[in-house]
């Protein structure tokens, strides 16, 4: 993106979005966007010529390691010899002595910042390119482009990499990895939006644990304002207010303010038991993605932890973390819940959660439904293994349950099961403890997973109940893409009697069922699960813990029954959307409605 052409957003513009976090926030916009490369046109002193010379040669010396390193695992990897004749094309552009000349003099004598300079040459050469119809100087400008978009990577996350927040902002991107928000300083990050994402991005569900408010899914923002602009974001509504007005200033100040004391609120019942006005307990835990979570979860009044995302352990560092490192974590969690029940859940990269990885190179051409969750760590045993033994060694220190992701076949979780058993076996001939038994659960997240329930519940003690990827597979959309977030329906009929069968096959082998996807921790969707029967425990971000717990110590179960049976009548989303939402204002009554759904009701 060409910030010189991007004048900062007029005032009063209300972008809409998709909800992701809730909260609203305001502050200054902080523009980091390397999918668009924000790029500032600045001027540099004389004497700091030379450092950004050398700075722009280090980017220069970058890109030609990383083309070497992925021309070696092509030689292994990759047959033919065209991905290398492409990758030693673009090695032969970055050492074109004209082309490095060229952008080093325009620092120079313009005294551009590196950024600029390479956007400026890279656009000389477009304009003599385009004169010349021949495809082979086409495609030589492709290469150029190429090679110069892999310079200002590296430009722009050297920068990042060096720089810090020094005041609190409102973060605006066109997406944000997983890996991208581990490098965040989460106390001076007000609020977070994104162009990109759907319901259940990453972005979101990151920004929930970490009670930060976020929008989604608003397409252009990233190209309609500059750093320095005043937002509000609103993660009830999923609006984004550019420059806002004085009035509008004053509304969302209120409505922040009645969000704020309806939180404290909350806050004063997190401690109180979940349970009914007819009598029935539900468990309610919580969703962490790393041991720094666990104080988040106390905060706010968790029963234990129900999912533990420890893909976060192997993106925080280029290497993968050995036993040693994960065994720290796990005991961590283990001691700090005190006998509390404590879910981890193995290997989970690859796929939409991997932006990248040791070993990791070649991009899969539809990453979602490839080599990702429990089928990596079945094509690397080894280091399958080496996670499995730091769960154990860590369940010597509390009550831990292990849960594999992504089952698809009775085969996996059998395969799974006996590395688990041989990690069993090596500890103790090492008289190592851990517990024995330890419960073995497996994620529901796919229609074949859905269809040999019974199977699989014969092979594993419980089962969670994954509705982000299970909406996924079974809608056959893309849950990151925004262009298809309107088909992210939790209440599609399809759905949810998916979820009836699984919770059937659950009940009559007598394992346990829990949800721990987004629906788990939304109370329209939640009253609906409860009242599908089976389900007794529901993990979520612990931000929304206060509010699950006040929304079922206000209902009966006998309603939330009522309710499932009667939507197990119906074929049309919005017939059953319709329904849902009419009957829980009808059961919660409409004052305690409009305290705790903010927008979504």
């Amino acid at each position: 993106m060409d910030v010189t052409k991007n004048r900062g957003a007029p005032p009063g513009v209300i972008v809409k979005g998709i909800p992701a976090s809730s909260g609203i926030a305001i502050g200054k916009a902080y523009l980091l966007d390397a999918q668009y490369f924000c790029l500032l046109r600045q001027l540099i002193a004389p004497e700091e010529i030379e450092d950004e010379i050398i700075r722009f040669r280090g980017a220069v010396d970058t890109a030609q390691q990383e083309i070497n390193s992925i021309r070696e695992g092509a030689l292994e990897d990759v047959p033919g010899d065209l991905p290398i004749l492409l990758l030693d094309t673009h090695a032969q552009i970055l050492k074109d002595p004209t082309l490095i000349r060229e952008i080093e003099e325009n620092i120079r004598k313009e005294k551009h910042n590196a950024e600029w300079a390479l956007k400026t040459v890279l656009e000389e050469y477009n304009a003599k390119f385009s004169r010349i119809r021949d495809g082979y100087f086409r495609d030589r400008l492709l290469d150029i482009k190429s090679a110069v978009e892999r310079l200002q990577r590296n430009l722009i996350r050297s920068e990042e990499e060096g720089a810090s927040l020094v005041e609190p902002v409102i973060l605006v991107a066109h997406d944000l990895t997983p890996a991208d928000t581990l490098k965040l300083d989460t106390r001076k990050v007000l609020g977070i939006a994104t162009d990109a994402g759907g319901k259940t991005s990453h972005a979101g569900i990151l920004a929930a644990s970490m009670d930060i408010p976020a929008v989604v899914g608003l397409k252009t923002l990233a190209n309609e304002i500059r750093t320095g602009d005043t937002l509000i974001v609103d993660g009830g509504a999923g609006v984004v207010v550019c420059n806002p007005s004085r009035e509008q200033f004053l509304e969302y100040n209120s409505k922040r303010q009645k969000y704020l004391y309806v939180e404290k609120e909350l806050h004063g019942q997190k401690d109180l038991e979940a349970k009914t006005l007819d009598g029935e307990t539900i468990r309610i835990m919580a969703n962490i993605e790393s041991a720094n979570d666990l104080a988040h979860i106390k905060e706010h009044g968790a029963e234990g932890v129900g999912l533990f995302r420890t893909e976060y352990l192997f993106l925080r560092s280029p290497s993968q973390p050995d036993e040693a490192e994960q065994y720290q974590d796990y005991r961590k969690v283990a001691e700090f819940l005190k006998g509390k029940e404590g879910v981890i859940r193995t290997f989970d990269l690859g796929g939409d959660k991997l932006a990248s990885h040791a070993g990791n190179q070649w991009p899969e051409p539809n990453p979602a439904l490839g080599l990702r969750a429990i089928r990596y760590s079945l094509a690397h045993v080894d280091m399958f293994k080496i996670q499995l033994r730091a769960i154990l060694r860590a369940s010597a220190h509390g009550n831990i349950k292990i849960m594999y992701p992504l089952i698809t076949t009775l085969e996996e979780l059998q395969e799974a099961n006996a590395i688990l058993a041989q990690a069993k076996e090596d500890l103790r001939k090492e008289g190592i403890p851990f517990k024995d038994p330890i419960k073995v659960g497996i994620m529901i997240e796919t229609p074949s997973s859905v269809m040999i329930a019974r199977e699989l519940a014969a092979n594993c003690d419980f089962f969670s109940i994954g509705t982000n990827d299970l909406i996924q597979y079974t809608m056959a959309i893309d849950r990151l893409n925004e262009k298809v977030a309107y088909l992210y329906q939790p209440l599609s009929p399809a759905i949810l009697r998916m979820l009836q069968r699984v919770i059937n096959a659950a009940d009559e082998a007598g394992v346990e069922v829990s949800v721990c996807g987004k629906m788990a921790g939304d109370p329209v969707y939640a009253l609906l699960l409860l009242g599908f029967g089976g389900v007794r425990e529901l993990s979520m971000d612990p931000h929304s813990i206060p509010r699950m717990k006040k929304i079922i110590r206000s209902v009966r179960m006998e309603d939330a029954r009522k309710m499932a049976s009667q939507v197990g009548k119906m074929g049309s989303i919005m017939e059953i959307h319709d329904y849902v939402l009419q009957s829980v204002k009808s059961i919660l009554g409409q004052d305690l409605t409009s305290d705790l759904f903010e927008d979504d009701i």
